[in-house]
């Protein structure tokens, strides 16, 4: 693991933010996952700016790219962003090659090959957690992409398959030996999706089966959940997914308390407004109009939904707000509507 291990109290914390994944310096040690349908560019330059050390673009599906779809295009866009990460998909080495070769062109950093999304619609095509069964072949992809461009390559993978095929410490070997740089590791198999507790436990046989940095991937919801995450596995850092949907702060938060030891709490109402108000408006900038604010919207349901907005408030008001903001088609209407709930918000946690 880099860095040391301190003591704060009863609490372990870890010095050394920055770690290298090739020549590349990740400031810190919190890595914002890919998400589709999250994680477009404005959201990743709104975590990276609170202080993610590390965001990785929607998974792209390798064809895209080379067949110049604009929906690849907007998936993988990095303007920016400090350390540009794009996360390509696939099944067919020509693909992944020429696709990594498209991304790098455009200005990517680093290509983060998906070999652990679970979903039908991927794995049915033999992609993503699928290539867990077929380690040659998952190789062979490998060494294409890699051997196609001159940024480093990062691998993201589950445990296995299902509880009868853990391979990943195998898979990490291989890949290492093809010159990947970096493996994040979710602590399930692609058969328990996301169900079940994560094995944060068994990642560690994937860091001492290699040399180079690995992630632990799987609910780290809080500082506790992330030091315990990294003690567990012995990882290098951690990725976190669902918990920064309504608190896109929180890597950031993880980040300081792993180099101080320091909690914080949520920012002020105020500046959580001007947060997802900016988030809002970049959206209908990036995507345009109608596209952004159907994207923007579930933004918009997270937040009013967050504990750390609306603790207090009735249930009956927190329907009437939610109704007003996520049913009007009118931008400029929702922003408004969405000031007036969090004034309240704000002159309810004041009284």
């Amino acid at each position: 693991m880099l860095g040391t291990r301190s003591e704060l109290g009863n609490i372990t914390y870890f010095q050394g933010s920055s770690f290298a994944i090739g020549p590349v310096v990740v400031p810190n040690r919190v890595v914002l996952t890919s998400m589709s349908g999250i994680t477009d560019a404005p959201f990743r330059r709104l975590a990276e700016r609170l202080g993610a050390g590390l965001v990785v673009s929607e998974m792209t599906g390798c064809a895209g790219p080379v067949r110049g779809e604009r929906e690849a295009a907007v998936r993988s866009d990095g303007a920016g962003i400090r350390i540009h990460v794009v996360q390509l998909a696939g099944c067919e080495a020509r693909w992944m090659a020429e696709g990594a070769r498209i991304a790098e062109a455009q200005g990517s950093d680093i290509i983060d090959i998906n070999m652990g999304c679970p979903s039908k619609q991927v794995t049915n095509g033999t992609a993503g957690s699928a290539l867990m069964r077929d380690l040659d072949h998952a190789v062979s992809l490998i060494d294409a992409t890699v051997s196609a461009v001159r940024v480093p390559v990062t691998l993201k993978m589950r445990l296995g398959w299902d509880a009868s095929t853990i391979n990943a410490p195998e898979l990490a070997k291989r890949a290492e030996a093809m010159g990947i740089k970096l493996i994040t590791v979710h602590g399930r198999t692609r058969c328990q999706f996301f169900q079940d507790q994560p094995d944060w436990r068994a990642v560690r046989m994937v860091k001492e089966a290699v040399s180079i940095p690995i992630v632990v991937n799987g609910d780290i919801r809080s500082c506790a959940d992330a030091i315990n995450a990294l003690a567990d596995s012995g990882g290098d850092a951690v990725m976190m997914g669902c918990a920064v949907q309504r608190r896109p702060w929180l890597p950031g938060q993880v980040a300081r308390y792993f180099a101080a030891g320091v909690s914080i709490g949520a920012p002020p109402l105020t500046e959580q407004f001007n947060l997802i108000d900016a988030l809002y408006d970049e959206m209908l900038r990036h995507h345009g109009a109608e596209l952004g604010r159907r994207h923007a919207r579930k933004h918009l349901g997270w937040v009013l939904d967050s504990p750390a907005a609306t603790a207090g408030a009735p249930v009956a008001l927190l329907k009437q707000h939610r109704s007003r903001i996520l049913t009007t088609e009118e931008p400029a209407r929702a922003r408004r509507l969405l000031a007036e709930a969090y004034n309240d918000f704000s002159s309810r946690a004041a009284a």
